[in-house]
This record gives structure tokens, sequence and C-alpha cells, in this order.
């Protein structure tokens, strides 16, 4: 069974104590954890990098290795078109997911890049939103 990847970009390390009116005080490990019980019988590869490129090399790595993608783009969400080209040749099932919800923030926050490529978006539904993510990938993966 190939695992299922679980994608981090930019400053979610930080989560737990960034922003935690906006984001709560989840830890990037408690979502982790979080995930990995989600996931049943799934493996999980789980990531988190702020550098655009290591997100677009583990996009790649998921092409060849991966059955789904849940990830979490974060502020790379409203820029990159190297995420976006990389999600679209993805063969399996992707959701895009955002703590918060984009849509009551900002104008900036309100049209996300990878939506185009996405199966599925998830938002506002706060960290443990994670474990709803991993969920339905396993369903659509077990059919």
């Amino acid at each position: 069974m190939k695992p299922i990847y679980v994608i981090n970009g930019p400053n979610l390390n930080r989560l737990g104590t960034r922003e935690p009116e906006i984001y709560g005080r989840t830890t990037l490990a408690e979502i982790e954890a979080l995930c990995r019980d989600a996931a049943g019988p799934h493996s999980v590869r789980f990531h988190q990098s702020n550098a655009e490129h290591q997100i677009v090399d583990w996009i790649h790595e998921a092409i060849d290795e991966g059955s789904g993608i849940l990830i979490n783009p974060a502020g790379l969400s409203f820029r990159s078109i190297p995420i976006l080209d990389a999600l679209k040749m993805f063969p399996g099932p992707i959701v895009e997911f955002h703590i918060s919800n984009i849509h009551r923030r900002e104008e900036i926050y309100h049209h996300s890049l990878m939506s185009k490529a996405a199966t599925a978006v998830l938002a506002g539904l706060g960290p443990r939103g994670y474990g709803l993510a991993v969920t339905w990938l396993v369903e659509q993966l077990d059919g």
C-alpha cells in the first residue's frame, strides 16, 4: 500500500505558538499524530518545509510513491505556480487544507491557486480538520 503524503508549507512549524487566536495551540507534532491515527492501516509520510522547492520535491516523490496527498501550502497557496504545476501531475486524490477559513480573512487569502489541482478543499476546521481530511483520503483510496 502506497503512503499518504501530508505536506505542510511555510511557518506551520510554528503552530502552537504562532497566532493562536487564528491557528490554535495544537503543535505540528500533535497534528502528525492525529494524521497517523486517522490513516489507520495506511502509512503516512509527514513533511513540513519553509522552502517552496522542497515542497515541490515531495510532491514529485508522491507522484512516484504515494497514493494521496493532503497539502497545507500555507502562504504559498496564493502565489506558487511551481507547487500548482507539481500537484497537477499527481494522479491520485489531493486535499488542499487550511486551518483557518481563508475566506473570512484578508482579501489576499481568498484565492488559492492550489484549488485548481485539488480534488477537495477543506478550510476553517482548525487543526483537528487534518484528521477529517486524512479520513476522507482513506475512504477514497479504499473505495
